[in-house]
C-alpha cells in the first residue's frame, strides 16, 4: 500500500459537478488500496474575488487580515471534496493548513513554510480516512493564518508529500503536462513524458504557470517524484525527476515566457562601493524580489544601473527605491511596465555552443529588441517589449522544434 499525495488546481474543482468529478478520481486511487491525502485551490477565481472585496472595503487592507479572508477559499473547497467523497460512502476529512501542521514565518502572502508537523494528517490516514487538505496556506507560531503566494497550492503539497514520506505527488491541472511552449499560445506545442528538476525549476522560474517554482525546489531537495497531469483526461501526464538523460533528447527542451516583468532604471549612478547594497538591501527586507540585474560599464565614475521585478510589485518597489537614489545622489529613477520576458530552457545547451547566438538571431528577424539579456548554464532569457512577447516565443518555437 503505498502513500500518494494529489493536488487539484482551481479550475478542476471549479464547481459541485467538478467537485464530484474529482472525488470519483480520488475514489478510484482509495480503491487500489493506496492512502490518499489531497490537497485543494480554491474553486476557480474565487480567491481573485475575495481579493477584490477586500480592495472594496479598504484600498490599503491589513495583510493579515487579506491572508485571514483568502485562506477561506480553499476551506471551502476542502470541506465540499470531503461532504462529495462522503456520500459516495467514502470516510474523508477536511483540514486546513493550520490543522495540517503546515508552519510558515510571518512574511503574509508570501509565506515560507518552516516545518510540517504532520501527525494529524497521519493519524487521520491511520483511521482509514481520505486526508483532504486546504493548499495555499498555513499558521505562525502566533496562530495567525498566513498564505503562501499565488499558485503556492503546489508547494503545500510537496510539503506534505516530503513530510509524509509519499511516493509521489501528482499535481492535477488544466492542462495535460509540461509542455514545449505554452500550448495555449502554441497550439502545435508536444507535451514532455518527463523533465528534470533544475529544468523544470528554471521554467517554472520564468514564466512557466504549469508549476509553482518553490514545489519544483522542494521536490528536488526531498527527491520527491512530480507528476504533472490534467484532472480531466486520462492522459499520462509528465513526470518531474531527477536523472533524466541528457544525450538521447532535445539540449532546449521548452520555450518559457512571462508577461508580469517591470524594469527600474537608477540613471547616473556614483560609481562607488556600497550603491548596489544600498539599493538592493532595502528591496529585500521590503520582500520585493528582484529578477535580472545590468549595471553599464562606468564612465567617469557614473554608470545606469537596471534591474526588474514582478509588475505586481513596481510601486511597492518605487516607494523603495525612489528615496535611495536621492540619497546616493543619482540623477533620475525611471520604470517601464510593458515589458515581458522569453526564455529557451534546456541542460543539454550548458555543453553545446551556439544556442545564444541562435536565439538572438531569431528574435532579431523578427524585428524584436532585446532590451536585458540573463543566463544561466541551462537558460538564456531576453526581456523584450511586451507586445511581442507571443511573436517571440512561436519563432523560437518553431526554430528550435526542428531539433
Amino acid at each position: 500500500m503505498a502513500l500518494i499525495v494529489q493536488k487539484y488546481g482551481g479550475s478542476s474543482v471549479a464547481d459541485a459537478e467538478k467537485i464530484k468529478n474529482v472525488a470519483r478520481r480520488i475514489a478510484a486511487t482509495r480503491d487500489k488500496g493506496d492512502q490518499v491525502v489531497v490537497v485543494v485551490s480554491a474553486m476557480g477565481d474565487t480567491t481573485d474575488e475575495l481579493i477584490a472585496l477586500a480592495y472594496q472595503m479598504n484600498e490599503h487592507p491589513d495583510p493579515r487580515e487579506l491572508d485571514a479572508l483568502a485562506s477561506t477559499g480553499e476551506v471551502v473547497s476542502s470541506t465540499l471534496l470531503a461532504m462529495a467523497l462522503e456520500a459516495m460512502g467514502y470516510e474523508a476529512i477536511s483540514l486546513s493548513g493550520a490543522q495540517a501542521g503546515i508552519r510558515t514565518d510571518a512574511t503574509y502572502r508570501r509565506a515560507r513554510i518552516l516545518k510540517v508537523e504532520s501527525k494529524r494528517v497521519v493519524k487521520e490516514l491511520e483511521k482509514g480516512n481520505i486526508v483532504i487538505v486546504a493548499g495555499f496556506q498555513g499558521i505562525t507560531e502566533e496562530m495567525d493564518v498566513t498564505t503562501l503566494g499565488r499558485g503556492a497550492s503546489d508547494t503545500s503539497a510537496v510539503a506534505l508529500a516530503a513530510s509524509l514520506g509519499a511516493e509521489v505527488c501528482q499535481i492535477y491541472t488544466d492542462v495535460e503536462g509540461v509542455y514545449t511552449a505554452d500550448p495555449r499560445l502554441i497550439p502545435e506545442a508536444e507535451p514532455l513524458t518527463e523533465i528534470g528538476y533544475e529544468e523544470m525549476l528554471e521554467l517554472a522560474s520564468h514564466g512557466a504557470r504549469v508549476m509553482h517554482a518553490r514545489a519544483v525546489e522542494l521536490g528536488e531537495v526531498y527527491n520527491i517524484p512530480i507528476l504533472v497531469a490534467s484532472s480531466f483526461t486520462g492522459k499520462p501526464g509528465t513526470l518531474i525527476h531527477g536523472g533524466v538523460s541528457m544525450e538521447v533528447r532535445n539540449k532546449v527542451r521548452s520555450i518559457a515566457h512571462d508577461l508580469d516583468v517591470a524594469k527600474i532604471t537608477v540613471v547616473g549612478v556614483p560609481d562607488r562601493p556600497g550603491i548596489a547594497a544600498a539599493i538592493f538591501v532595502p528591496l529585500a527586507e521590503a520582500n520585493i524580489s528582484v529578477d535580472t540585474i545590468v549595471q553599464n560599464a562606468s564612465i567617469e565614475n557614473i554608470t545606469d544601473l537596471t534591474f526588474t521585478v514582478a509588475r505586481s510589485q513596481l510601486a511597492d518597489a518605487i516607494k523603495v527605491v525612489e528615496p535611495i537614489c536621492s540619497s546616493i545622489g543619482a540623477r533620475d529613477c525611471v520604470t517601464d511596465s510593458k515589458l515581458g520576458k522569453v526564455s529557451i530552457v534546456g541542460t543539454g545547451m550548458q555543453n553545446t555552443p551556439g544556442y545564444a547566438a541562435r536565439m538572438f538571431r531569431v528574435l532579431s528577424e523578427k524585428g524584436i529588441n532585446i532590451q536585458l539579456i540573463t543566463t544561466s548554464e541551462i537558460r538564456i532569457t531576453c526581456i523584450i517589449d511586451e507586445a511581442m512577447v507571443k511573436d517571440a516565443v512561436r519563432a523560437l518555437h518553431h526554430a528550435f522544434e526542428e531539433e
